[in-house]
């Protein structure tokens, strides 16, 4: 996990794009400038990074499922609940499923855990558009590549 570059997710475990499931691990860092003021003595990862974790496990099985023809953005955080800390040097496993697609959205409900323990969970709404230039569909190839995302999930 590269807190200050927004890479929340370090590999991707499990995606079954046919059940529309995916599960992916992200380890805390034990040391990042995010923990100096939040919070000083006793640093705890931000909720909103919690948030941000399960959108980002989300956003790739919606790439999986849309075949990496279109782009998840994430457009709303519905009943976002955090249920207990997450700390440097944590193993999160998250999980993501699809509740319903629509006409140029998705949403989807997401659940932290540490140690097999729910941390949090939260109801997630997606706009889904095409890439906007080639330069981002590399981007988003290369990353997709660094968390070992499954070509053959994809693969006609």
């Amino acid at each position: 996990m590269q807190l200050e570059y927004f890479h929340m997710i370090d590999r991707i475990v499990d995606l079954k794009v046919d059940e529309k499931t995916i599960v992916v691990e992200a380890q805390v860092p034990k040391e990042s400038t995010v923990f100096e003021g939040h919070f000083p003595g006793y640093p705890l990862m931000p909720g909103v990074l919690l948030i941000e974790s399960m959108a980002q496990a989300s956003g790739f099985l919606l790439l999986g499922v849309l075949k990496f023809e279109r782009m998840p953005i994430l457009a709303a955080v519905k009943e976002a609940k955090v249920r207990g800390s997450v700390f440097p040097g944590d193993l999160m496993t998250l999980e993501a499923s699809v509740a319903h697609e629509g006409s140029g959205y998705a949403m989807t409900e997401a659940k932290l855990r540490v140690g097999g323990k729910l941390r949090a969970n939260s109801s997630l709404t997606f706009t889904l558009i095409p890439f906007p230039n080639p330069d981002m569909r590399g981007y988003m190839d290369a990353v997709a590549t660094r968390v070992g995302f499954p070509q053959q999930a994809v693969s006609p």
